[in-house]
């Protein structure tokens, strides 16, 4: 996408959700998670690359002691729709015997959150926890429930607040959809 496309894309979305909403919904997220972790000291994983933004703003508020790591799994590249799940990179920081707190843009299908705890159970978490900024709301049962949900999205093509479209817009305070998607 190039430039003047972004913009026009940009130009042309609908806000979903402003970014006061996303700054309260972070703000109301740690304090759950503070309540829930303060003695856990657990390992947190950020799926990249939408997360990055979503963890940026949710660390500083935890308030309890913690280590991080990230993973990369996908399923969409640089398409909007998505395929068959690719793990680019997985955890260095061993999961035995840990609780790890796994951070994620969005809970859309699940199909790739589902399979990332899966992983994680499997390697020998004794607990996994999923917080996601987003989740969209779709007429079907997803693979997984995700433990904290930020903000409810409807099921339409979203970008901002670490989600891209075509690569663009991750950058964004606030989530918008494309129009027509």
């Amino acid at each position: 996408m190039t430039p003047q496309e972004a913009r026009h894309l940009f130009a042309e979305a609908d806000l979903i959700r402003s970014a006061t909403e996303i700054h309260a919904a972070i703000e109301l997220m740690a304090a759950h998670l503070n309540e829930k972790l303060a003695d856990k000291h657990p390992l947190v994983l950020t799926v990249m690359g939408g997360a990055v933004v979503f963890a940026g703003q949710l660390l500083p508020r935890l308030t309890f002691p913690l280590e991080c790591d990230y993973l990369h799994a996908t399923r969409y590249g640089d398409v909007t729709t998505g395929g068959e799940l690719a793990w680019v990179v997985e955890p260095r920081t061993p999961v035995q015997g840990r609780v790890v707190l796994v951070l994620d843009d969005i809970l859309d299908e699940g199909v790739t959150l589902a399979a990332v705890k899966q992983r994680l159970l499997t390697q020998g978490a004794t607990e996994c926890i999923v917080a996601v900024l987003a989740e969209k709301d779709l007429d079907h049962e997803k693979p997984l429930k995700a433990d904290y949900v930020g903000v409810r999205l409807p099921n339409r093509f979203v970008f901002g607040c670490g989600m891209d479209v075509k690569g663009a817009w991750r950058n964004l305070p606030a989530i918008y959809a494309v129009k027509g998607m």
